[in-house]
């Protein structure tokens, strides 16, 4: 065991321990119907958590940046200091609103990767297309009809189109999207919120979901593509420049190119951990169960070094005087 190794398992412990202290504290607020106090709860819990890291790091993916940003925000440094150099993506709250309605597939989810590793992106939607392992290099591809992909797809697979489960937000905007899915012959299963979730379960064995094809947060992109690395999935990510603000925004950024096509390996680059602990019951994690003095999480934490993923059910006991550590 290298010196290296224990410390990038120890902290991906700590990954892990910082989105069950989001999720604990977001998981009060289920179906309360209060977006802001969810989401304002996970902030909170995360930035604590994140506070006692060993670890010299700058959020560059986080809640919000510019003047009046409150905390995680991009730019703000985290962690003692002593430890290694590290960049921090982060979405404490992923499904606000899921929580507020006592919905399905809220999570917490952190990514972490060497100095310079994350893409840096704004505040605005991403184009994505996202698959599992065993699906080459360029047998997708955003340029590409969905039909073109799909038929791609299912021969890398050695199925049928009818055989393949899209995953794709439900919204207005892919109405279109949605309809050549359907003239291709495949299957579609719409999720409200959360398309992290929805390009994480490309990559896992047990999910029945095939390809993930849709618009979604810029940022979540990233997020989804460093967990890909952990999976050998692959991925493709494209700003949608809407308007002049967008654009503006982009090259706040420091986007040069709108129209560039990423890769997975160009989002999340290195040696990448991602962790996500459930905050509602979801198809991939179970939500937190509190009880009386104390709660249930199930989390899942990936290192692409090692390219292994674990699952992990934690117990913490309230009456501790740490008990979300």
């Amino acid at each position: 065991m290298t010196t290296r190794g224990a410390a990038d398992r120890n902290l991906a412990l700590e990954a892990v321990r910082a989105t069950e202290a989001a999720a604990i504290a977001a998981a009060g607020f289920m179906g309360a119907g209060d977006e802001r106090n969810a989401d304002e709860a996970a902030v909170a819990a995360m930035h604590d958590a994140l506070g006692r890291f060993d670890v010299d790091g700058t959020v560059r993916i986080g809640e919000g940046n510019g003047e009046g940003a409150g905390k995680l925000h991009v730019g703000e440094k985290i962690g003692s200091g002593s430890g290694p150099k590290a960049d921090i993506a982060l979405v404490a709250l992923e499904g606000k609103s899921i929580v507020a309605r006592g919905g399905y597939n809220a999570l917490s989810v952190l990514a972490m990767a060497e100095e310079g590793g994350f893409l840096t992106v704004p505040e605005i939607y991403m184009e994505k297309i996202a698959v599992g392992a065993g699906i080459g290099d360029g047998v997708i591809g955003l340029d590409k009809e969905p039909a073109e992909n799909l038929a791609a797809v299912a021969a890398a697979k050695g199925v049928d189109i009818s055989d393949l489960v899209v995953c794709l937000l439900d919204r207005p905007r892919h109405a279109q999207l949605a309809a050549k899915i359907r003239d291709a012959g495949a299957r579609i299963q719409l999720i409200l919120d959360g398309d992290v979730s929805g390009v994480i379960a490309t990559g896992l064995p047990d999910s029945a979901v095939d390809i993930y094809m849709g618009i979604g947060g810029a940022p979540q992109g990233v997020l989804a593509a460093a967990a890909l690395r952990g999976l050998k999935g692959q991925m493709q990510g494209r700003l949608v420049i809407r308007n002049a603000d967008d654009g503006a925004k982009a090259r706040d950024a420091g986007i040069e190119d709108a129209e560039r096509i990423y890769g997975v390996d160009e989002m999340a680059r290195g040696h990448v951990t991602f962790a996500a602990t459930g905050v509602t019951q979801g198809t991939m994690l179970e939500g937190v169960n509190l009880h009386p003095g104390g709660a249930i999480t199930h989390s899942m934490v990936m290192r692409s070094r090692t390219g292994t993923f674990r699952f992990i059910e934690g117990h913490h006991d309230f009456t501790w005087s740490d008990s979300t550590s």
